[in-house]
């Protein structure tokens, strides 16, 4: 399964992004509003900066308290963004994020974001995929 079969199965939403110099404070309050892991700092939604994850919020929490939800998003963030294109397939993505143990990916085509995909999204897509190729097998194996 390739990335951009993966995008399309996922409900159509917005990428969303956050502004740098956005406060730590507001990023976490969008994740929590829009129950997502992960967002992405861009000036303009299409090219991104960094990422900011949850992760990296409760590790600055856990190292320096609640102090840090005063600092940007930028001191924060992840800025060697690791990315897939739309092509890219499934099981290279999922080793990507399993190797670098980070859980959001920016989708990249002609240097601008088309999507973000989510360790999740790509489980969840191997699974369906998993559960197709059985069907097919035991209708071979039946005769159907």
């Amino acid at each position: 399964m390739q990335v951009h079969q993966i995008l399309r199965a996922k409900p159509k939403t917005d990428i969303i992004t956050v502004a740098p110099g956005t406060s730590v404070a507001d990023a976490a309050r969008l994740l929590a509003e829009r129950r997502i892991g992960a967002v992405v700092v861009s000036e303009d939604g299409k090219v991104p900066l960094g990422i900011l994850s949850e992760r990296d919020i409760v590790r600055d929490l856990g190292r320096r308290g609640s102090g840090c939800l005063t600092d940007t998003v930028d001191s924060l963030m992840t800025r060697n963004l690791i990315s897939c294109g739309p092509k890219d397939v499934a099981d290279s993505v999922l080793e990507k994020m399993t190797t670098g143990r980070f859980r959001h990916m920016p989708v990249m085509e002609e240097g601008k974001m088309v999507g973000i995909i989510s360790i999740g999204d790509v489980v969840a897509a191997r699974i369906s995929e998993l559960a197709m190729e059985k069907d097919a097998l035991e209708g071979m194996i039946m005769g159907n």
